[in-house]
């Protein structure tokens, strides 16, 4: 049985820099996840969002770079 998984759009998540860290870091729906990269930290965090039963639309790389936020 496949299960019925929401929208959500991509504006949801927000990526954000890690002080004193080299990563990213993803934070959606109470979920957070890391990477190296912008785009890594949005690959996982749709991982993480479909355990909850959500749907997040897969962004290229440099859509996910200006997710990016500033001060968070």
């Amino acid at each position: 049985m496949k299960k019925n998984l929401r929208k959500l759009a991509p504006a949801k998540v927000r990526i954000f820099k890690i002080a004193n860290r080299r990563g990213y870091a993803a934070l959606c729906l109470n979920n957070l996840t890391e990477g190296s990269t912008p785009g890594q930290a949005y690959l996982r965090m749709i991982k993480a969002v479909r355990r909850g039963g959500y749907e997040l639309v897969a962004v290229t790389a440099d859509k996910a770079k200006k997710l990016l936020k500033k001060n968070i």
